[in-house]
Order: C-alpha cells, then structure tokens, then sequence
C-alpha cells in the first residue's frame, strides 16, 4: 500500500521507498531482494493504483479532455474521474504482492547470507532518528499543514476564493482548483524538504537547494529529450486532422464488428501494455493515443474515464518488465548493492511472477 501511495512522491518513490524496502527485509532477517522486489511491484506496477487521486491524475485527465473535446466541446476534466478504480487497483494489488513475494520470490532467492559493504552495513545498524532527523520531521509536518491549509482557505475563504468559479456550475465550478494542483504538489513537496534540509543541516543556503534541483533535473534529461520529440508529434498530428479521421472510421468499423465494450477495453489495455514496452513515459504515450481511442470510444457510448482507466492499467504492470524503463538500471544498481550478482535477467525474473499476476487481475 505505502508503494502505491507513495506515488504522490514522483520519481522520489523509486529512490527513496525502494531501497528503504530492501533495507525493512534485511533488518527483519528477510531477503532484501525480495523487499526490492515487492517495493517495485508496488511502486512501478502499481502505478495506477493510490488511495487519494494525484499529480498522474491530472496529467493524464489532461490529455484525455484535450481528446474528448474532439467530439464534445464543452466537456470538462474532473481530477476524480478514476478515484474509484485507482483505490480499487489498491485494493486488488496488495494480497497479489504479498502473495507473489511471500510464497514465490523468497523461496526461489533462499536464505540470504548476510553479506554486504560497509557503507551498506552502516545503513543496516542504525536503526532511530537522529534529534535533528526527527526535529525535521516535526517542521515538514508542520509546514505541510500550513500549505494544504492556505490551500483549503484559498477555496472556502468567504467572500475570497480564487481557487473557485463562482460563476460556473457544476463541476466546472472546481475547474481553477484543479488546474492549481499541480502547483500546489509542487509547493507541498518544495517548502517540506527545504523545511526539512534546514533542521538537519542538508541544506544551509539557497546555493544548496538549486545544487538538489539541478541533480533532480538531471536525472530528468531522458525524459525531457523524449517530450520535445513527442510534442512535436502530437502537433503535428493534430495540425493533419488524422484524429477525428480515424476516431470516426475506428468507431464505425467497431460497430459493424459488434464488440462488446468489455473487449474494446481489453484491446486498449493490450496495445498500452504493449508500448509501454517500448516507450516508459505514461503521458507521451497517452498523449499520442488519447486522440484517437478517446474520440473513437466516445462514440460508441465509452465514457473518457474509462477509456483512460483501461489505458493506465496496461501502462501499468508492464512497467517492471522492460529494461528501458528509465528507472529500471537504478534498481538494477540497488539490486547489486545486496548481490553482485544480480543482472538484467534476473532482476526480470523477479518481476515476472508479479507482472503476470497483475495483468490477468488487471484484464
């Protein structure tokens, strides 16, 4: 559950919530291979799954009111059109890694031995927060109160509430507040850590927090690179006017075939899965798709919600099977940091057993 949740934490997730999982295993006397592999199930194939709709929510709901406008003009994003299906993903996901890591992993890696580096037993042997550690924890908590609070007072102030179109009906009246989110996860996640740099001494002028973002964006490069590439695609692909074209000509051909919706959807999960091989980035790979499934479903009487819950779920558990995931070699470096021996493949293997579960749950 904390993997999946800790999705509300970006890429933070794979660097910190991982390899603290190994470490959970191995102070417990487990193999810590099996909590690196639980832990990247749970992060990585989990990735549609959380508890509370977040930045993945809007990012990708973005595109897909971008793409049912295509049909509908006037149809409006709401942030919360997956929250049932991502709680539910929880739900269904949590006993399937318990399961796969308690009575398939760990008996295929066998005791573990007990052996690391230095630095790595260091790690192991301290156990309990430093004063400062936990003086800045204290301030985090704090100042994450104060932010969601001005939040909250910025949307329910009398009299005063930007954040709320007062004008508007419906949910169209929540429109500035979710267009705000993604602001406001980014001052969440910035006044916290800066709040918690400064109690425990990681960070003693502005000097070192531009030094953290540029380590943060440089990890970031990839990703980068691909979106300039994909922006340039979905304009030009939009400027041709093919989307509509192949929306109606899809929906019409999947009429005449008479496809229950149910299959339509498992087809939409198959071809995500598949590229998601290929292409790791969640929103390139929606924005490339969602103008024509999204239109083309629409049509035939599939809501937009669903049509994007069907493509994360196949965008999902495939994830922890493909080495160009761009998070895939830094697990594989925390792999080794337990078992030098550890490599593409077995890493894969590991995964296997996981991504199989999932997607016969996901289907």
């Amino acid at each position: 559950v904390r993997g999946m949740v800790s999705h509300h934490a970006s890429d933070a997730a794979y660097v910190v919530f991982i390899p603290l999982a190994a470490i959970t295993f191995a102070v417990a006397g487990r193999h810590p291979l099996a909590g690196l592999a639980a832990a990247f199930a749970a992060v990585s194939g989990g990735y549609a799954g959380n508890l509370l709709p977040g930045q993945i929510d809007v990012l990708l709901l973005s595109f897909t009111q971008e793409a049912a406008r295509i049909v509908q003009p006037d149809w409006t994003m709401n942030p919360l059109g997956n929250w049932y299906y991502i709680c539910a993903i929880v739900v269904l996901f949590t006993p399937i890694i318990w399961y796969v890591t308690d009575r398939i992993i760990e008996p295929r890696l066998g005791p573990w031995n007990g052996v690391v580096d230095d630095d790595l037993r260091a790690d192991l042997e301290k156990s309990d927060l430093t004063a400062d550690e936990r003086k800045g924890l204290r301030r985090a908590g704090l100042v994450a109160l104060l932010v969601i609070g001005a939040f909250a007072a910025l949307a329910l102030w009398p009299g005063y509430t930007p954040l709320i179109n007062q004008e508007a009906e419906g949910p169209a009246r929540l429109q500035p507040l979710y267009g705000s989110l993604i602001a406001g996860f980014f001052l969440l996640f910035l006044l916290t850590g800066v709040a918690f740099g400064r109690a425990t001494g990681a960070v003693k002028s502005a000097n070192d927090i531009v030094e953290m973002m540029q380590h943060g964006v440089r990890t970031m490069a990839p990703y980068l690179v691909f979106v300039f590439f994909a922006a340039h695609f979905v304009a030009m692909f939009n400027w041709s006017r093919i989307g509509p074209i192949i929306a109606i000509n899809g929906a019409e051909a999947l009429q005449a075939m008479a496809l229950p919706a149910a299959l339509l959807l498992v087809c939409v999960l198959l071809l995500s899965s598949f590229l998601d091989l290929f292409i790791g980035s969640a929103s390139a790979k929606w924005s490339a798709l969602s103008p024509v499934v999204v239109p083309m479903f629409m049509l035939l009487g599939i809501s937009p919600e669903m049509t994007t819950a069907a493509y994360r779920m196949g965008d999902s558990y495939t994830n922890i099977m493909t080495p160009l995931m761009s998070y895939f070699p830094l697990i594989l470096a925390f792999g080794q940091r337990w078992d030098r021996g550890v490599g593409v493949g077995s890493l894969l293997a590991l995964m296997l057993p996981y991504a199989l579960s999932f997607m016969v749950v996901g289907i």
